[in-house]
């Protein structure tokens, strides 16, 4: 498996996972944002996590935008898209995965190899 199959299996998987937990919350409890502030710093590790994935949310999103302009690519919106949506684990994978579908388009991956 090349690396631009890899990172698009762990967009799928950075959706699918987190979903899986999200979606069944969702339906028991609605859009109720209080209590997912509630359960989501509930705890000392729950809180350890929370703000861990919020400060990497951050960081993704500007790594994006800086290291896409910079790459001169495209579609910089859907990686970033897909953090808000979702999360880390899927934008972060699915920018690579759009970096590398840029470097093809260029020759650059076939320089690298």
């Amino acid at each position: 498996m090349n690396r631009k199959n890899f990172y698009f299996f762990l967009c799928i998987l950075g959706i699918v996972l987190p979903y899986s937990q999200f979606i069944p919350w969702l339906v028991e409890n609605g859009l109720n944002a209080p209590l997912f502030l509630h359960q989501l710093f509930a705890n000392r590790i729950s809180g350890f996590f929370a703000w861990d994935v919020l400060v990497s949310a951050v960081v993704a999103v500007a790594f994006i935008r800086s290291e896409g302009k910079r790459r001169g690519m495209r579609l910089l919106w859907l990686p970033i898209l897909g953090v808000l949506s979702v999360g880390v684990s899927c934008g972060l994978p699915l920018f690579l995965f759009l970096r590398e579908r840029a470097w093809e388009e260029t020759g650059v991956a076939a320089a690298k190899s």
